[in-house]
């Protein structure tokens, strides 16, 4: 699915807001953007995207749930999910179906795009009618394959402004490349690449190498 917008510079409401419109006739009205809490447990997630803004609440109860968390993923649980939220069972976890269904959502479709350490980050697509079968479902998981590496960009670059050379030092370092290569590959000395990695620490706020680059991905820089 092809997004009416331009994508060379897009805020993340502005890029929710057309992704949830070019969804309308799919029966989508609402979309959350959930990823790991980088200073938090395996299991802590955050909001790091809603639309409309008005259903922060509803969201931020899914992302307090232990529903398609980090145990749902330790069970081999497919990459999408659909679920009607008015037929799953309730327990003490279920507030934000209680929630969601309060402003008249039924159906839910759960995309996640795995990191590591058991971490993702999760799109859920809301509608307020029951689907027909799993090929509506279908249709808006892959608009969100389409949507979300440019998504994942906007919301990175929202949470954490890393300038070019610190990107390409902490990709580098991903890549397994040690200070001395990655100077070689940078075409500069040593001693610059480890001042770039050291400033990525500092907004990262880590103070090594390996849990700047984790929290990197964790964010969505890398």
């Amino acid at each position: 699915m092809t997004l009416p917008v331009n994508f060379d510079s897009v805020s993340v409401d502005g890029l929710l807001a057309d992704w949830v419109s070019a969804l309308h006739d799919l029966g989508v009205e609402s979309v959350v953007v959930l990823g790991p809490n980088p200073t938090g447990g395996s299991d802590d997630r955050e909001v790091l995207a809603v639309h409309p803004p008005r259903l922060l609440g509803p969201a931020q109860a899914l992302a307090e749930s232990s529903d398609f968390g980090a145990s749902w993923r330790d069970s081999d649980a497919p990459l999408v999910a659909w679920q009607d939220i008015s037929r799953a069972s309730f327990d003490s976890s279920s507030r934000w179906r209680r929630l969601w269904l309060a402003h008249g959502h039924q159906t839910v479709v759960r995309v996640a795009f795995s990191l590591p350490a058991g971490r993702a980050f999760e799109c859920f697509m809301f509608s307020p009618r029951a689907f027909a079968d799993r090929s509506e479902a279908a249709a808006l998981a892959w608009s969100a394959f389409n949507i979300w590496p440019l998504l994942k960009r906007a919301i990175a670059e929202q949470r954490v402004s890393l300038s070019a050379r610190e990107q390409q030092s902490l990709n580098l370092a991903f890549e397994g490349l040690t200070a001395r290569e990655t100077a070689l590959r940078m075409d500069c000395s040593e001693r610059t690449v480890n001042y770039h990695l050291a400033n990525a620490m500092a907004k990262l706020k880590t103070d090594n190498k390996l849990a700047a680059v984790q929290r990197a991905c964790w964010i969505g820089l890398i």
